[in-house]
């Protein structure tokens, strides 16, 4: 391989890497929602970029886990994809039920000692 095609499939791999921790750090901050457009699209970006790094370099354990996340990006996006054909508005958040207070701990009484 050229030392030139080299730089370019690092530099793509180092795109890919930043494209991955941006969407996790949005994902982790509460910016995106984790079944957003921008996140799965991000997610999508990274894998493909990484996958190709990893075919190249022959590192088939990477290749073999950045299909699995292509194939569940895209999955993804085709979800999203159809709710919007079919008029339903995505979820972009969880919800979750709210919690009821804690019940307060029971005390046992220690017992008297007599004297």
């Amino acid at each position: 391989m050229s030392q030139t095609l080299s730089l370019v499939i690092t530099g793509l791999g180092w795109f890919g890497a930043l494209i991955g921790l941006v969407a996790y750090a949005m994902v982790s901050k509460g910016r995106w929602a984790p079944n957003s457009l921008p996140f799965q699209t991000a997610n999508l970006t990274a894998t493909s970029t990484l996958f190709l790094v990893a075919a190249v370099e022959g590192v088939w354990p990477s290749v073999f886990a950045n299909v699995a996340w292509m194939v569940i990006g895209a999955q993804a996006l085709m979800v999203m994809a159809k709710a919007r054909r079919t008029g339903r508005e995505h979820v972009t958040r969880v919800q979750v039920a709210p919690r009821e207070p804690a019940a307060e701990p029971v005390v046992a009484a220690a017992p008297a000692v007599l004297r």
